[in-house]
């Protein structure tokens, strides 16, 4: 398969805006603002069936299509790169070796939903890419792709780079809003939808990384061709983040509905070592595991669910034979326990909460009883908060202990050092 995405990754200093424009930056982006029309790049976008890259795989051109008609206060448009999910690291590739990609997808999806202010929330931890994309914007401006007159078009777009602090929540899209307001990073309950009340009370679109910087694919080989790409209902293709136990973790570009055992065994080179596959997380800490016995399935949002997990940020995570399932669950839980905004009660109490039993647990303190107890206070987690980070927290505990219980009750029964990893394992 051709790179799209990932065509620039390998090329020394493709964030430079000279060695970009040697790639073809900004071609597309000058050629819509000046010849096209905003509905055109709207219905482009919807036949390609490009759907949000960032985890809940909405169809873009539809989140579009809900901005208030006639709306006589400003539109915003705000690119979430605050990526801090565990496991993947897929956006930090284009923000910190091709910028000038997602600027490009900026410039044209401003226009299409008449947009002249944009943001982009990166994460604080994202040092190197947050300079790379500084600079970028900043050669952006100087050569007059940005600013009042971009492109030489008569549009407007001013693009503005701002750093979270720190905090996971943010890449909940509300609690960006509020972070990206000056505000606490809290969720806001839903509706309205930031579409018709968003970023300072003002109809906004919020979409990922990876999402724009598809659209300028999407201009210039045409809607089809994307659509093409991928699998019925969900076009294009997808930058996979693999880590763990297999010969070659990376970022992969591949398209929508590949196997998630291709991508193992073909791409990351199989099981580290010749040790066997014991479970993979499919979409970040946030999914729900799959046993090996379930990696036969495709990568694409509709697939994962029938699988009962998702695809999430596309954060694959491989684990070997070697791995204690009490040690997943204990840093699982440790994460989500920290990472809490503590707004909602069944959230703030919960992943405390369960972290400490499964510290109890892992610290050979732990009674059978505790397992169930776990359980049901997952349970009771789910879909009772503002945001989807309770469900989040939850599913690691309901899917690591409904399909390794028999490890977990081994763990308590016979102690730590029943299940001491072996020598050489990672």
């Amino acid at each position: 398969m051709e790179a799209i995405l990932s065509r620039n990754f390998n090329i020394s200093n493709a964030w430079k805006l000279s060695v970009a424009e040697e790639r073809g930056a900004y071609q597309t982006a000058k050629k819509v603002l000046t010849s096209s029309k905003p509905e055109e790049v709207l219905a482009a976008v919807m036949a390609s069936n490009l759907r949000g890259l960032g985890g809940a795989g909405f169809p873009t051109g539809k989140k579009w299509s809900f901005l208030p008609k006639n709306n006589p206060k400003p539109v915003y448009l705000v690119i979430n790169a605050d990526e801090g999910e565990p496991g993947t690291c897929k956006d930090r590739y284009i923000l910190e070796r091709d910028p000038h990609q997602m600027i490009e997808g900026i410039i044209i999806s401003a226009f299409a939903i008449n947009s002249h202010k944009a943001y982009v929330y990166i994460r604080g931890e994202y040092v190197r890419p947050y300079e790379n994309l500084q600079a970028a914007v900043d050669e952006a401006y100087t050569k007059g792709y940005l600013g009042k007159n971009a492109l030489g078009s008569g549009y407007a777009i001013d693009l503005v780079v701002h750093r979270g602090a720190g905090a996971y929540i943010c890449g909940e899209e509300t609690a960006l809003l509020n972070s990206l307001e000056g505000g606490r990073g809290l969720p806001r309950l839903k509706p309205p939808f930031p579409a018709i009340v968003g970023l300072f009370g003002c109809p906004t679109i919020i979409n990922n990384v990876e999402t724009v910087a598809c659209v300028p694919h999407i201009m210039k080989n045409g809607a089809e061709w994307f659509a093409a790409l991928g699998i019925p209902g969900c076009g294009g293709t997808h930058l996979f983040s693999i880590s763990g136990h297999v010969e070659k973790p990376g970022v992969y570009e591949l398209p929508m509905g590949v196997s998630l055992k291709d991508i193992i065994y073909k791409n990351a080179g199989g099981i580290l070592g010749g040790r066997q596959l014991k479970a993979v997380i499919p979409g970040g800490i946030s999914a729900k595991i799959l046993t090996a016995a379930e990696v036969d399935v495709k990568m694409d949002y509709d697939s994962l669910k029938n699988a009962g997990t998702m695809l999430g940020s596309a954060g694959i995570m491989v684990m070997d034979e070697t791995t204690c399932m009490v040690k997943m669950l204990y840093y699982a839980t440790k994460f989500f326990a920290h990472e809490s905004c503590g707004q909602c009660s069944p959230c703030r109490e919960g992943t405390g909460w369960a972290h400490k039993i499964v510290t109890r647990i892992y610290s050979g303190h732990g009674k059978i009883e505790d397992l169930d107890e776990l359980l049901r206070i997952a349970r009771n987690m789910e879909r009772r908060t503002i945001c989807v980070f309770a469900d989040a927290a939850a599913w690691p505990i309901l899917s690591y202990i409904g399909k390794f219980r028999t490890e977990f009750e081994q763990f308590i029964t016979q102690g730590k050092a029943a299940l001491l990893e072996p020598a050489g394992a990672h």
